[in-house]
């Protein structure tokens, strides 16, 4: 009787990281929005257009590709603030817009204090909740997450009472968040071109 040969077959994923362009994304746009909270410059298109497109597009792209490699959390983190970008983009512009606001049509109002508020504390809970997540990954992203969910409840105490110190304070801590999001995501750059611990994150 012939033996049968056994052979032993490795697949390996040769796709590429995704998690550099949704860390850049999140943390370039982060930056950017928080020099406005902190009182460098007002509102304007350049924080909107990053928004809509790196801090959402960006984002929503490397969901899908964190998705195509079954990772679950970098599918629900980058979506979800990849959306979040978008829903804050849309939260400021659809007041402003014509579309919403035709004649004979009551106009949709702008979001107040408190339901600002409110949304600040969603996100600060869904992202307290995520950062227990990242308990099992690198150092870096838990500072990632801790610093972001410390950011959306210091927006939720400005909304609430009105002070503007504390929208400021909010500006400098996300300045440091998204920059913390920037050096994480150029990290893994790096290190993967150099195939090896070059930056620690």
């Amino acid at each position: 009787m012939a033996e049968k040969e056994e052979k032993a077959v490795e697949l390996r994923d040769i796709t590429a990281n995704p998690a550099p362009l949704g860390l850049l994304g999140f943390g370039l746009t982060t930056v950017l929005l928080n020099f406005h909270n902190a009182g460098f410059y007002p509102l304007n298109s350049m924080v909107l257009s990053m928004g809509f497109a790196y801090g959402g597009i960006a984002q929503i792209m490397a969901a899908w590709m964190e998705y195509k490699k079954g990772n679950t959390f970098g599918l629900v983190a980058f979506g979800s603030y990849g959306l979040f970008w978008w829903s804050l983009v849309l939260l400021l512009m659809i007041p402003q817009t014509t579309f919403f606001n035709m004649a004979g049509k009551s106009p949709v109002q702008a979001a107040d204090s408190t339901s600002l508020a409110a949304y600040f504390f969603m996100w600060g809970l869904f992202t307290m909740v995520m950062f227990f997540a990242t308990l099992k990954k690198g150092r870096g992203l838990q500072v990632v997450f801790i610093s972001l969910a410390v950011l959306f409840f210091l927006l939720t105490a400005g909304e609430i009472t009105g002070i503007k110190t504390i929208t400021v304070i909010a500006g400098y801590e996300g300045i440091f968040t998204g920059l913390s999001a920037v050096y994480v995501g150029l990290a893994e750059v790096i290190n993967g071109e150099y195939g090896r611990k070059v930056l620690p994150v």
